[in-house]
Parts: C-alpha cells; sequence; structure tokens
C-alpha cells in the first residue's frame, strides 16, 4: 500500500503546526473515559490510533496508575512530545502500519478516521478490530453519508461519515454494540460535538 497524501500531509508540516496549536487539559476529558471504562470489564492494556501528544492516554492514566497504556503516532513531533508522559508507551508509527506483540484490551480512535483517506478506512476497521482482544471505541465526527470538509483551506483533508456504522456493518457478526453517545460541546467542551460507539468482541 502506497502512502496516502493525508498521511504525508499528517506527517509534515501542516502535523506539526497541529501539534503546536494543540492544547488540551487531560483532566478535562477524564470525566468521558472514567464513564466508558465503566462499561467495560477487565480492561488494563489500552491503545489510542493518531495519539497525538498523548491527552487522551495521560487522561486514562489518571483514572488509574494501573493501566498499559501505548500510543501510536505518524508526526514525529508529536510522538515525541508524548514519549516525554511517564505512563505512556509511545511508538512512532500509522494506524496502519503498528503491528503490536499481542492484542490490547481497549483499542480507540479520538478524531482520526475523520482525516483518513476514505479508500484506507476499511484497512483502519480492520486494524482497530484485529489489534483489539475485547473492545473497540470510535470517536468521529457523525454525517449519515460521506461528506468532506473543507479543513483550514484545505481539501480532502476531512470527512464526516458514519464510522461506526461502516465498522459495524464489517464485522457484524463478530462484535456487539456496547455502548453509544454525543459529546456536546456546550456541555462538555473538551469534546467538539463528537459521536463515540463501544463496540465489543463476540
Amino acid at each position: 500500500m502506497g502512502v496516502s497524501e493525508q498521511t504525508k500531509f499528517w506527517q509534515g508540516d501542516f502535523g506539526d503546526e497541529y501539534t503546536d496549536r494543540n492544547k488540551i487539559a487531560a483532566d478535562d476529558r477524564q470525566a468521558f473515559f472514567a464513564r466508558l471504562l465503566s462499561r467495560t470489564f477487565g480492561v488494563a492494556r489500552i491503545c489510542e490510533y493518531g495519539a497525538n501528544k498523548g491527552h487522551n492516554l495521560e487522561a486514562i492514566s489518571r483514572l488509574s496508575p494501573n493501566f498499559d497504556l501505548t500510543g501510536v503516532e505518524l508526526n514525529e513531533k508529536a510522538c515525541a512530545a508524548m514519549a516525554r508522559l511517564a505512563h505512556v508507551r509511545a511508538v512512532h508509527a500509522s494506524l496502519l502500519e503498528y503491528r503490536p506483540e499481542r492484542p490490547f484490551d481497549l483499542t480507540f480512535v479520538c478524531g482520526v478516521l475523520i482525516h483518513l483517506n476514505p479508500d484506507d478506512l476499511p484497512a483502519a476497521y480492520r486494524q482497530l478490530y484485529e489489534t483489539s482482544g475485547r473492545y473497540i471505541l470510535i470517536n468521529e465526527y457523525f454525517n449519515p453519508v460521506s461528506v468532506e470538509v473543507a479543513y483550514r483551506g484545505h481539501q480532502g483533508r476531512l470527512f464526516k461519515r458514519d464510522f461506526g456504522g461502516e465498522f459495524w456493518d464489517l464485522h457484524r457478526d463478530r462484535v456487539r454494540l456496547v455502548d453509544y453517545g454525543f459529546l456536546w460541546k456546550r456541555v462538555e467542551p473538551a469534546w467538539d460535538d463528537t459521536t463515540w460507539w463501544l463496540f465489543e468482541r463476540i
């Protein structure tokens, strides 16, 4: 598989600039992950794909010191920042390239699939499924049908669609829907009007 224009985009200067301006307080995201993890059982090993500087993983680490956390990030600058977090293993790789030694208890993405080349989505869904031994979380911008949105003056860099539905259709006989919801920025300003789905392998 060749490297997509979207991957090159996030690996380069634009990805560096995003990392510089991406300032999220981990404490502000703890409440969501506490609610989310309360719907799971036996989760210890967690992997976030497209983790950037690791703010989501840092939020999870503050819920318990017992989580084994891995963040996979293709932008070198962001990955270097994440590597400075004491409780996170930072891996410099793309979502589609990473091959863990064994499955995680939970794999997840937050605002990552929206930036992938749509042709790469089936492979991304398979990666989330195959590298998880139990749970998969998808948290992205939602639209019933695929639409492209101009992103900071660029085309072909942000898409809204039914990511959860597509994942479910691909793995319908192998996963069950545990829960889903909407993170409304008006009441949860650490998020950005995203829809999330939690699946469990069966």
